[in-house]
């Protein structure tokens, strides 16, 4: 943890040591697997009986509103030690619906900041869903739209996968493409699931493409869990992402910031004492011009306070997850959060 840690403060200390020579503004894009944000009322079309008040793990409001309390205090200081504003856009992936989110930005520790979500209900069969949090301060959106993704035959062609939200916005004068994602997960084997992420992939990558045929320089972020890691063929066949800054020539390359840290052996999601980098916010070689009048990249950081680390039991030093089995761990999430630091120079 403290790898992680110890470049924060670094970095803060190097943006007060700039912003006294320069101004700058700071835009802070983030990522959160929330963990089965379920509400616990009962829909009969999903999948949902897990996390109901009946069900083996006693689901009820107390757990819920828990639950709430402890992800908006997560959210609440993402990128505060940074911008006092926090987050400027946030991309969340296990969500049932818009009311969990709606709660969810409603919270003590988050209403003040006046966040707005987009959301689309998704074919998921467990009826878990992406969404987009903003704040309307730094973010207005144009227009947004579900991606759906074919699962190949083979695959998990059993049921079907979350779509990709796309989202089209202003963020303080410059247009903004995001994608949010949360690819098919490994269950059944990496081997056999990996068509329906390498699927889940091409949609995003399609889609990128017929933004940059017209706009080359288009900003792009595609970020979620992608239940793969930066060295994965999803990302570096499929997305063609590049994992080193030497790497990227063009503004329509895609830029991988986790693949060092993924090769130190930092990740977000812990599994079998091994840590996965799955979640992850990549973005087009647009962002790397520092001499543009818009935003350019700065910083990917994992915000992973001690609290959020699991102290005791057999999870210890992972992620503080919300379940232990079906009992309720009075944790976060079995992720960490990402986010990256854009910055732009003020005259």
């Amino acid at each position: 943890m403290k790898k992680i840690i110890l470049p924060a403060f670094c970095l803060i200390f190097s943006l007060i040591a700039n912003a006294q020579a320069n101004k700058y503004k700071v835009s802070i894009i983030g990522f959160y697997n929330l963990e089965n944000l379920y509400d616990t009322v009962n829909n009969p079309i999903v999948d949902d009986e897990e996390f109901l008040p009946e069900s083996a793990r006693r689901y009820n409001s107390a757990i819920y509103w828990d639950k709430l309390d402890r992800l908006s205090g997560v959210l609440s200081m993402i990128g505060t030690d940074i911008n006092p504003d926090g987050l400027a856009i946030l991309g969340v992936a296990e969500i049932e619906n818009d009311t969990v989110l709606n709660d969810l930005v409603k919270m003590p520790k988050l209403k003040e900041r006046k966040w707005k979500i987009v959301h689309y209900d998704s074919p998921d069969r467990r009826g878990v869903d992406v969404g987009l949090l903003y704040n309307p301060k730094y973010f207005k959106v144009l227009s947004s739209a579900p991606l759906f993704v074919q699962l190949p035959g083979g695959s998990k062609d059993a049921y079907y996968t979350r779509d990709i939200l796309y989202v089209k916005g202003v963020m303080d004068g410059d247009t903004v493409h995001v994608y949010v994602n949360h690819w098919p997960s490994r269950s059944g084997g990496e081997e056999r699931s990996m068509p329906g992420r390498a699927a889940a992939a091409s949609v995003c990558r399609k889609s990128m493409d017929s933004i940059q045929a017209i706009q080359p320089h288009a900003k792009i972020i595609l970020m979620g869990d992608l239940n793969d890691d930066p060295v994965s063929p999803s990302l570096t066949k499929v997305i063609k992402s590049k994992g080193k800054l030497s790497d990227v020539k063009e503004p329509t390359d895609v830029f991988n910031p986790w693949y060092e840290m993924y090769k130190r052996g930092i990740g977000t999601t812990p599994y079998q004492d091994a840590w996965s980098l799955f979640d992850q916010i990549i973005f087009t070689g647009a962002w790397l011009n520092k001499e543009q009048p818009g935003y350019h990249y700065l910083k990917s950081m994992i915000f992973n306070r001690e609290f959020m680390v699991q102290k005791t039991g057999k999870w210890r030093g992972y992620s503080r997850r919300t379940w232990d089995g079906i009992t309720y761990n009075y944790g976060y999430s079995d992720h960490f959060p990402v986010y990256v630091i854009m910055v732009k120079k003020v005259n």
